[in-house]
């Protein structure tokens, strides 16, 4: 029986790559059982890992994630801002609000509810250069609050999203990090190297969400100590992380439109209702002065934060602080940056930087500014007391300060759903991306393995808070973020070649730009005077046959590949008889440029075929200089089998009897013929 699948579910059928899953699914399990079998060593093993790393890599991490802050800035203001990130025709699927509500929850909700009035307040009973418990203390808090939160973390993620999102829609790659480097790799990132970068990938996101829900775990189990219905404890944080992950893999099994993005739009909502009532219930003018004062501030040290490392005075504070969260960035930023991949298909480049960088950046100020000041206020002013707890417990800094406002009840209740559901949103959107990884990029992966990496998230913060608490999840997040850290500058290297390739194939830039007056061998002329129409006419009228030329050989290469879908679909349903009259239920999968069946026995899955044609641009992964001119635009075949394997051939190769052949082929080494 010939089924007809849904083209929407999925836009790559390649299966789960065997290597990147087993491996990292073996890593996990390793982890957990030594950590449980032993404890003691493995804190203390922990412990060494975090002061090497403090000791020799703290000038890498600060210098590379100012690095990439500063690529980004770059990318944004120049001439390739109006590339699309998808067809140049297509719309974005979600709407501002909603895109920005995904983004917000999955890139920062646990952390600014854990460390929105615990950071500045820390920093002002230990401040960096000032006298703690002063005025100026409180305006350093601050300061260094904004710098930890602000450009930094927004420009790491959107380093990895804009790789991904712009050679997985604008190339036709799958959404994976190894699409990335395809520039400098080639074929080998479908390879063992490219596996090699996916488990990275995949063990980072596991690391930095686990840390997230470390974290998550002890704030709720304050807020729930504050309404005495659990007391602290380490027993209990287990528990809450057992039954909080059951929340979040019963939501990524939902998908991305059900749950993921109803919880996210839930959480702002409520994140906005308890902001403005702190807003208003507590220093409101106070707030607003000081959110001018720590905003200016914020823009005219910028630069000098950004190469701080702290050397004259020992890197034991940095370690603490700016290393532990450009490390957490770093390692969430496989999860965020595929995230915001994933739901920005259709946004132009420079849309997806400036909104990706500014507007959850602005949200995270704003945050900060109402309970960070509101929280320095009562200790400059008021009656104080938070210090003291937060000494204590750092956990309960955001309900100590609720709790001297009106509504203390309501207000905790309310912190502590929203610490759960973003604990919930940051799990679920974790648990997708690491199947998508191990799924060759399919952005659909099956619920099985979606639900695995839930529970293993879990697992594995539970088991760092066995093995040494808040200093073993830092050094996760440190030690996850070494490697993944190298892979990212080659992602910078791997983006900017395939930007060049794509302006000098298709004259990307302004027109004020590719319209000025040029000598004879396309150099731009001494001239300082703007040409008048007539010469901007004639120089467009002349470059347009080159452009329609290349054009041409595009629309061509499609109609061809158009046709082949066409007779590969023939030979599938032809298939798909015979193998029906053997036993076997068949599932054909047409979408766009690309065909797939499914081969099912008594149900279950037993053998995967797609075709998907692609028009190879030479210039676009390769440097343009080398490319000749008659071969720019070619007709390839991609033969994705079971397992993720990827096989390249020439289109005009495969007619129907080498598609009969080949599938034939390939099914009997599968079924074991």
């Amino acid at each position: 029986m010939t089924q007809s699948a849904d083209p929407s579910e999925s836009q790559y059928t390649a299966d789960l790559n065997k290597p990147v899953f087993y491996i990292s699914a073996g890593f996990v399990v390793v982890l957990v059982l030594l950590t449980a079998l032993f404890t003691e060593r493995m804190s203390a093993l922990l412990g060494a890992l975090q002061r090497g790393i403090v000791e020799h890599f703290g000038w890498y991490y600060i210098l590379v994630v100012a690095g990439f802050l500063f690529f980004i800035l770059a990318l944004l203001f120049s001439r390739y801002g109006s590339i699309r990130l998808g067809d140049d025709d297509e719309e974005p699927e979600y709407s501002y609000p909603t895109w920005f509500a995904m983004m917000f929850a999955a890139g920062m909700g646990i952390g600014l509810l854990f460390y929105g009035v615990a950071e500045p307040i820390l920093h002002f009973i230990e401040p960096l250069e000032s006298e703690p418990s002063s005025v100026p203390a409180a305006r350093e808090a601050m300061e260094l609050a904004y710098f930890h939160w602000g450009l930094h973390a927004w420009g790491v993620y959107i380093v990895v999203g804009l790789s991904m999102a712009y050679f997985a829609y604008r190339h036709s790659l799958p959404l994976t990090i190894r699409s990335t480097l395809y520039p400098l790799l080639g074929e080998r990132a479908y390879g063992g190297i490219g596996n090699a970068v996916e488990i990275i990938a995949l063990m980072g996101t596991l690391f930095g969400v686990a840390t997230s829900l470390g974290l998550g775990a002890a704030q709720i189990n304050s807020g729930l100590a504050h309404l005495n219905l659990m007391p602290v404890s380490t027993a209990n944080q287990l528990w809450l992380i057992v039954g909080i992950a059951l929340m979040a893999t019963a939501s990524v099994a939902s998908g991305l439109d059900r749950g993921i993005r109803r919880l996210s739009e839930a959480n702002l909502i409520m994140a906005a209702l308890l902001l403005l009532f702190v807003f208003l219930a507590g220093p409101t003018v106070f707030v607003l002065s000081t959110f001018v004062q720590n905003l200016g501030h914020y823009v005219q040290t910028l630069i000098e934060m950004s190469f701080r490392t702290t050397a004259y005075r020992g890197i034991e504070w940095q370690a603490s602080w700016t290393m532990f969260y450009w490390g957490w960035w770093i390692s969430w930023s496989p999860f965020v940056g595929m995230f915001i991949a994933r739901i920005s298909r259709g946004r132009t480049l420079r849309e997806f930087i400036a909104g990706a960088l500014f507007a959850p950046t602005l949200v995270g100020f704003i945050w900060f500014a109402v309970f960070g000041n509101t929280a320095l206020h009562m200790e400059l002013f008021g009656e104080g007391g938070i210090a003291e707890a937060v000494q204590a417990n750092v956990p309960t800094a955001l309900f100590v300060m609720l709790d001297k406002l009106p509504f203390a009840t309501i207000t905790t209740t309310l912190a502590t759903v929203l610490v759960v559901f973003f604990f919930v949103t940051s799990s679920d959107s974790g648990s997708l991306v690491m199947d998508i990884l191990a799924h060759n990029g399919n952005p659909n992966p099956p619920v099985g393995t979606r639900i695995f990496w839930g529970l293993s998230q879990g697992v594995i913060a539970a088991v760092l808070l066995l093995a040494g608490g808040l200093a073993a999840l830092q050094t996760a997040a440190l030690a996850s973020a070494l490697p993944f850290s190298v892979v990212m500058i080659f992602m910078c290297i791997s983006l900017v070649m395939g930007l060049q390739a794509e302006a000098l194939t298709s004259h990307v830039g302004p027109a004020s730009t590719r319209l000025l007056p040029q000598n004879g061998d396309g150099s731009a002329t001494d001239d300082d005077t703007p040409p008048d129409w007539r010469t901007q006419l004639r120089q467009l009228i002349g470059r347009r046959p080159a452009v329609r030329q290349e054009e041409s050989e595009v629309t061509a290469c499609r109609d061809r590949i158009r046709a082949f879908i066409r007779q590969a679909d023939e030979a599938f349903q032809n298939l798909a008889t015979e193998l029906a009259r053997n036993g076997r239920e068949t599932i054909i999968d047409r979408h766009g440029y690309q065909i797939g069946m499914t081969v099912l026995r008594n149900g279950r899955e037993e053998f995967t075929y797609t075709l998907r044609g692609r028009t190879s641009r030479r210039a676009a992964f390769a440097f343009p200089q080398l490319s000749h001119p008659e071969t720019r635009a070619r007709c390839q075949l991609d033969i994705i089998l079971r397992g993720g394997v990827v096989e390249e051939a020439r289109l005009e190769d495969f007619d129907q009897d080498r598609i009969y052949q080949h599938f034939l082929t390939e099914y009997a080494k599968w079924v074991g013929w």
